[in-house]
């Protein structure tokens, strides 16, 4: 009966030796938690030095910080070939083209992730453009922490982007460069508001932004209500007069009747606009806004997520076409390239317009 406890107290001894110290991550460091942007309470480990990023908008705000080299894997759409769609990517392909591939890449917020390969791979944290669900089902399927950093992809760099950045500046350690570079978008909004803030409500043009892309492609009646390039300098957005809130498929007699002073188009998508030319021509001809030359591109922002960066340059030329007398200093090649580098290190403007995200005017008549 003694050696029997002895031995139950010996077996209690090893046992409390073993067991994880309070504030200890499971890998056996010191841990806190990270509240992620669903509100979801994630342990962490103190010192995060190895990251995978999946989803909407995570590895873009792993390339706004400035810890891509944390990244232990990529997904595959920034794996298979550059793109100027996204920002980051042609700053990053090269590095991200010989990575291990950690998940599909898409903006669904489904979880679209390789648990295998994450599980291999085995990151200190997952940060994932998911939502609650599928961050939870992928965090089950691994056993490596995730946070969520989702944002929504309508105005102009909304609250919901601002929390989740410095969720994920938190969880990596990078707040001062997050807070910098919230100050640089404070800086530019309010810089877009007040050029135009002494400019009467009679003298505000109407302006219209078709052929939008959002969840896929879309010809001449996608467009935006409560469009954030048009907000950001006051313009009034024709689409506006409808009640359907973000993005959304108008009809051509309701553009028609709008009859804009000015139209923006995708340059993505003027193949699409091309071919309703030619099934229903005459129809742009009747619009003001072509017979007086006033139209011109509006390069998308959404790609997997808003790119905060073209989303700002696209309000600056909104306000160069719509506010010429206000925006006669902003030459945009300038300005591009002073944003993109305040977000990426890099001016890749050139490289933007050369991939077709460019800004000038269109021929409809052509």
């Amino acid at each position: 009966m003694k050696k029997l406890t002895v031995l139950i107290l010996l077996l209690a001894l090893l046992a409390g030796c073993t067991a994880a110290p309070s504030g200890a991550s499971e890998t056996g460091g010191a841990a806190r938690t990270v509240t992620d942007v669903w509100g979801r309470q994630v342990s962490v480990p103190e010192t995060v030095e190895t990251i995978a990023c999946v989803g909407s908008g995570a590895p873009r705000m792993a390339a706004y910080l400035g810890v891509m080299d944390r990244l232990v894997g990529a997904e595959d759409h920034d794996i298979e070939a550059m793109t100027v769609l996204r920002d980051y990517s042609p700053v990053w392909y090269d590095a991200l083209k010989d990575l291990p591939s950690v998940g599909a890449g898409g903006g669904s917020g489904a979880n679209n992730a390789y648990p295998e390969e994450l599980i291999t791979l085995s990151p200190d944290v997952i940060l994932a453009g998911f939502s609650a669900e599928a961050a939870d089902e992928l965090q089950g399927q691994t056993g490596i922490p995730v946070v969520c950093v989702r944002y929504i992809s309508n105005g102009l760099a909304d609250e919901s982007f601002y929390a989740a950045l410095r969720v994920f500046a938190e969880t990596v350690g990078a707040q001062a460069r997050c807070e910098e570079l919230l100050a640089y978008i404070d800086s530019c909004r309010a810089d877009l508001a007040g050029r135009t803030a002494d400019v009467p409500a009679v003298d505000r043009p109407t302006a219209y932004a078709g052929a939008v892309t959002f969840s896929g492609r879309h010809g001449f009646t996608g467009t935006y209500s409560h469009f954030g390039p048009f907000d950001a300098v006051g313009a009034v957005n024709a689409a506006d007069a409808d009640s359907q809130e973000g993005y959304y498929e108008t009809d051509r007699e309701q553009v028609l009747a709008w009859d804009p002073d000015y139209i923006f188009l995708d340059p993505g998508n003027l193949d699409l606009v091309g071919e309703e030319q030619a099934s229903f021509p005459g129809y742009f001809s009747s619009l003001r806004a072509v017979q007086e030359g006033n139209v011109y591109t509006m390069p998308s922002f959404n790609n997997c997520g808003m790119n905060i960066s073209y989303a700002l340059m696209d309000a600056y030329w909104a306000g160069c076409v719509l506010f010429p007398e206000q925006f006669a200093d902003v030459d945009m090649a300038e300005k591009g390239g002073e944003i993109l580098t305040a977000f990426l290190g890099e001016d890749i403007f050139e490289t933007m317009e050369a991939g077709g995200l460019w800004y000038g005017t269109i021929d409809l008549g052509a």
